[in-house]
């Protein structure tokens, strides 16, 4: 064999020089635990296509977030799911909504635990979809578009009602054109200048959310939502969205889901400069829940895998349900 021999192996041939060289590092404070907070009392019941995820009401959420607090996770991002739902999805902006109720009681328990408050409607309208819609019937069947301007002005309102309750950034979700410029306006007005945004910059119309609208209560009742949801096709698209934001007064930027569209982590890592922050999503959670109960796969070591994917991608944050026994992992 020629001179020199190039052996790379020479750095992987134990755990700890393999430690020294790791070049990606996962670690607990990359991580956001999502909750879904419901109405009623005494509920604490597991959503079926999301094994080990749970509905809690008000009061039987402290032991959850306790338990998030003593893993050291630093934040928590909140869902809503409401008593009734109307039109405008009014429970979404409600001063003693299910959010900013809960809001309220964990800053109350645990001042140091970072709130992120989901900011949509599609929870909290009774069509299903993450704003205002104008419906009309064709044939029988009912269709509807959502109207973007006047969207921004609930948006907004909701926004506000969660600064005020207390959550420590507003994470908006619902992809109407415009909504970070509004809802930091409306924060600033409010005398909430010093509340970030958390922007669902590049979020696609996917597939994979399919456990989630089971566990918000949010399916449309009817269309869908690539109207105002990105096409998963898409990647300089994605450029456009997050630019947008970036000019409007995002402080964080973010992608969703996360598994298929880690090519778009990195364009938007190496484009913006701004903290990413990656969605592993309920579809993404629940494959992998599936495969490790019937035994195919090592549930272990494929979330520490997938979790690090996502960092070496370009993710300087993960929402993940896969955050507490992430946690536990690692930790061994």
């Amino acid at each position: 064999m020629s001179f020199p021999i190039v052996r790379h192996r020479r750095l992987r041939s134990s755990a700890a020089i393999r430690g020294m060289v790791r070049e990606t590092v996962l670690n607990p404070l990359d991580l956001i635990q999502p909750i879904f907070v419901t109405f009623g009392a005494g509920v604490k019941r597991e959503i079926a296509s999301m094994p080990g995820v749970y509905h809690f009401s008000l009061d039987t959420l402290k032991e959850e977030v306790d338990e998030i607090v003593s893993l050291g996770i630093p934040a928590v991002l909140l869902f809503g799911i409401p008593e009734t739902k109307d039109a405008i999805g009014s429970s979404g902006f409600d001063e003693n909504g299910i959010v900013q109720e809960a809001t309220r009681l964990i800053k109350q328990w645990h001042p140091e635990l970072l709130v992120v408050a989901d900011t949509c409607l599609c929870e909290f309208t009774d069509h299903g979809h993450c704003g205002m819609v104008h419906t009309h019937t064709v044939d029988g069947v009912l269709h509807g578009d959502v109207i973007n301007d006047a969207s921004l002005e609930l948006l907004t309102q909701t926004a506000v009602s969660q600064a005020k309750a207390g959550a420590d950034i507003i994470a908006p979700s619902n992809m109407m054109d415009g909504f970070v410029q509004a809802i930091r306006a409306g924060l600033d007005e409010a005398g909430f200048e010093h509340v970030p945004i958390m922007s669902y910059s590049v979020k696609y119309a996917s597939a994979f959310y399919g456990p989630f609208r089971e566990a918000a209560d949010s399916a449309p009742q009817f269309g869908d939502r690539k109207t105002y949801q990105m096409d998963p096709a898409n990647v300089r698209e994605a450029i456009r969205e997050a630019e947008s934001d970036v000019l409007e007064g995002a402080d964080m930027l973010m992608v969703k889901p996360a598994l298929a569209y880690m090519d778009v982590i990195r364009v938007i890592r190496d484009q913006f400069d701004l903290p990413l922050v990656a969605y592993n999503v309920s579809g993404e959670y629940s494959m992998v829940k599936a495969a490790a109960q019937q035994g195919w796969i090592n549930e272990k070591a494929i979330v520490l895998e997938l979790l690090t994917g996502l960092k070496r991608a370009g993710a300087d944050t993960i929402i993940t349900y896969h955050a507490k026994d992430a946690v536990r992992w690692l930790r061994e």
